[in-house]
């Protein structure tokens, strides 16, 4: 029975699910014109949320519900940061969905829901909760990908994500069942221990590869990639914003909790898996998104690449590569909400602003805009002395410490390749005509061009500032 003490370690999650039922009870009595005080309440909600992890973090790991809900310092940062981007995304997609007429109380809660199982997931001490977060994640990103239900590329983005969602939770789950099966036991530190002893390597060996298809597929790393440009390009770029920043998080946290708190103990086989898995994101990634036209379809090859710089530090799989994935993974997702948010603050109604070409003389008709725009393309290429820079140097540094020169050398090359398709936005912006007849109506909501703004040149002050952050990814990871 669950007592006092998991409740108060849970809190946070419980908090939201109340949260998001309340809300979802307040939509279903709301005029729709009333709609901007839940869009205000549910940003409202995260931000208590984000004071609730934070207050109430322990100083040493906890665990409830019989090891089954793990509250340590890694599920902390990651869920504060995705709290924080969702609580952006929230801010950044308001005048679009209203634009769209989308500005129902569905995408608040699901979204909310979404959180919820990213915050599960992260805190996964058993195999069950990190199905359970997966699927409470997966299954909400589902419907909010399918939120226009009158456009025909969203309902088809939906279910191709869905089918291939599907395969590859199945294919998790056959790997836990075999790992289950070898080691007789859910719980995850106890996995840790009996993976070292059982009898039957081989069926281990056989789940981990099951279990590595999951979590590549949940990175969007190849060639478990085929949902993303489809996904991203056919969601409303509200629904984009966020499927392309927190989940990565979560990802970052399911990766963790099953390979180094489950199976430590074989790290040098599923180390060479992370490899492969690394050099094809790269690879793909970069050489793909060179011949894309389609602004959301070029950053989801972004993403693909930057799933495999992410890899890099996980290969290190020691406390140096885990803490320079985290800062990989938060710098990522404040800059995928940065870039998707330019293009929601430059799209209006009738106009997704989605196309590389759209972007043309964007530096004649707003300046600021234009270099928001810049700063994240550059941070995303990893121009120095942006944040983007930074991360990507401590993930080959990490990979060069685990013996793998010949890995970092690809990330570094990749590098370069991938200059090309971030400097044409870039070119696209600055020295290119406006097309005849465009006109640019920037979204006039203050909040949206505020927080835009603070998010994009988060981006340049944490290049310059970035100790701390990497000081608290180093300080959960003791070496």
């Amino acid at each position: 029975m669950p007592n006092i003490n998991d409740i108060l370690i849970m809190l946070p999650e419980l908090y939201l699910v109340v949260a998001a039922c309340l809300l979802l009870l307040l939509d279903a009595f709301m005029k729709p014109e009333q709609r901007g005080v839940l869009h205000w309440l549910s940003v409202a909600v995260l931000l208590v949320g984000i004071y609730l992890v934070v207050a109430g973090q322990p100083p040493q790991p906890v665990v409830a519900f019989g090891g089954m809900f793990v509250r340590d310092g890694v599920a902390e940062i990651l869920k504060v940061f995705a709290l924080l981007c969702t609580a952006l995304v929230f801010i950044y997609a308001r005048p679009y969905l209203i634009d769209r007429k989308l500005f129902i109380g569905e995408f608040y809660t699901l979204t909310i829901f979404a959180v919820i199982g990213i915050m599960l997931l992260v805190s996964a001490g058993s195999l069950v909760t990190v199905y359970l977060g997966l699927e409470l994640l997966t299954l909400s990103s589902y419907a909010l990908v399918a939120l226009n239900r009158d456009s025909p590329l969203s309902s088809e983005a939906a279910i191709k994500y869905f089918v291939l969602g599907a395969l590859a939770s199945g294919m998790l789950l056959y790997g836990m069942s075999m790992v289950y099966g070898a080691t007789a036991t859910l719980d995850l530190a106890s996995l840790h221990t009996a993976a070292a002893h059982t009898g039957m390597p081989n069926l281990l060996l056989f789940g981990l590869i099951f279990m590595i298809v999951g979590i590549g597929f949940k990175l969007g790393a190849a060639p478990f990639h085929m949902w993303i440009p489809d996904v991203y390009q056919g969601s409303p770029t509200a629904v984009t914003i966020f499927i392309g920043s927190a989940p990565k998080l979560a990802a970052f946290g399911m990766a963790y909790r099953l390979l180094e708190s489950g199976l430590g103990d074989l790290s040098q086989h599923w180390q060479q898996m992370l490899a492969v898995l690394a050099v094809l994101s790269l690879a793909i990634g970069n050489l793909v998104a060179i011949v894309q036209t389609n602004l959301k379809r070029l950053l989801a090859y972004s993403t693909i690449s930057h799933m495999g710089y992410l890899l890099l530090g996980l290969v290190n799989a020691g406390p140096e590569g885990y803490a320079s994935a985290l800062f990989y993974a938060i710098s990522y997702a404040l800059m995928g909400t940065a870039a998707f948010g330019v293009i929601l603050a430059l799209a209006r109604a009738g106009f997704e602003c989605e196309e590389i070409d759209d972007l043309k003389g964007l530096n004649q008709r707003s300046p600021w805009m234009a270099f928001l725009m810049m700063l994240v393309m550059f941070s995303l290429a990893g121009v120095p002395p942006l944040f983007g820079f930074f991360a990507k140097l401590l993930v080959l540094q990490a990979a060069i410490h685990a013996g793998m020169l010949w890995l970092a050398i690809v990330g570094a090359v990749f590098a370069i390749i991938g200059l090309y398709y971030y400097l044409r936005v870039v070119k696209v912006m600055y020295f290119d005509q406006p097309n005849e007849g465009a006109e640019l109506k920037m979204q006039q909501d203050p909040s949206v061009r505020v927080v835009l703004s603070l998010n994009a040149l988060s981006l340049l002050v944490l290049g310059f500032a970035w100790g701390p952050l990497l000081g608290w990814c180093r300080s959960v990871f003791p070496g």
